[in-house]
């Protein structure tokens, strides 16, 4: 059987309410989700034993061990599935780590196309949906990346599939890790109560988005202010349309009207910030 390649996109949280908190901790959340067309890339040549190597501008560090999301991901399938064909997993790491924008998340869910691809198991199926939930919060979401929907409760229900337009966008990455667990700990809320987001938070004249937010851009702020540095630089860029976090930082993104301003936009912020990571993409906004 040939390899096979899968693109695994960055996710990005065009919103985030945090809606409450359960018992046991998880944050309830709203937020419309949507996928760049840029992101890591991994590819599978199908044998009889999974295996995974990771290469790429954002490996080191990573464990290409059994924790491996790429290889919990074989596992989960397997216990949907039943015995399948696995193999030698590659992934090339082309997005910063911690960086809110779903890097692992959406590595797993890479995964488990490729090996519903590998063993004939149609994509749509409520296998890989059933192995998705084990995986993460964020994982179910990201196995379908081809348009954006909404996403709620601890991140597992979701939406339909969304159509809008896709716009030119930048994603930019100070260089600063930062971890989920800690930014939702500032939240700070206990079970029943509401986060009660600042105005300043909410301002956007961006038609699709008016009237939502990130609720986790004061907490994530708080512990890298880097990030605030990010959303004005991105604020300040002509021709965008909105500037904001995703997910739980430290990436930002803006949204652009025109190719134009989004280039002009990204040449000046390199030259600015030669150590940002800053990439021009496209992302897909519903009308």
């Amino acid at each position: 059987m040939e390899s096979l390649e899968a693109l695994a996109p960055a996710k990005i949280n065009l919103f985030l309410h945090v809606i409450g908190r359960r018992q046991d901790g998880y944050h309830l959340i709203e937020s419309l989700v949507s996928f760049a067309d840029i992101g890591d890339k991994l590819t599978l040549e199908p044998g009889p034993r999974a295996s995974l190597e990771i290469d790429g501008p954002f490996s080191e560090g990573l464990d290409a061990g059994d924790g491996n999301l790429v290889l919990r991901a074989v596992r989960a399938f397997i216990a949907v599935h039943g015995p399948a064909i696995t193999g030698r997993f590659c992934l090339t790491k082309n997005l910063p780590i911690a960086a809110g924008i779903g890097g692992g998340s959406s590595d797993a869910a890479a995964a488990l196309r490729l090996l519903a691809r590998a063993n004939h198991v149609p994509v749509e199926s409520g296998l890989l949906t059933d192995a998705a939930a084990t995986l993460g919060a964020d994982v179910p979401v990201c196995l379908d990346p081809t348009a954006p929907r909404l996403m709620q409760g601890i991140g597992h229900e979701l939406g339909n599939r969304l159509y809008g337009r896709r716009y030119p966008a930048l994603l930019v990455n100070p260089g600063i890790p930062v971890e989920t667990r800690a930014v939702f700990s500032q939240v700070g809320l206990i079970e029943g109560q509401r986060y009660v987001a600042s105005l300043q938070n909410a301002i956007t004249t961006f038609d699709p988005l008016i009237g939502t937010r990130n609720d986790l851009e004061e907490a994530a702020i708080g512990l890298a202010p880097d990030i605030r540095a990010c959303l004005d630089a991105l604020a300040a860029s002509k021709g965008n349309l909105i500037a904001r976090m995703s997910g739980s930082g430290a990436t930002c993104f803006a949204i652009f009207d025109s190719r134009a301003d989004a280039k002009a936009a990204s040449q000046a912020l390199k030259a600015a910030h030669p150590g940002w990571w800053i990439v021009p993409c496209h992302i897909k906004v519903p009308d």
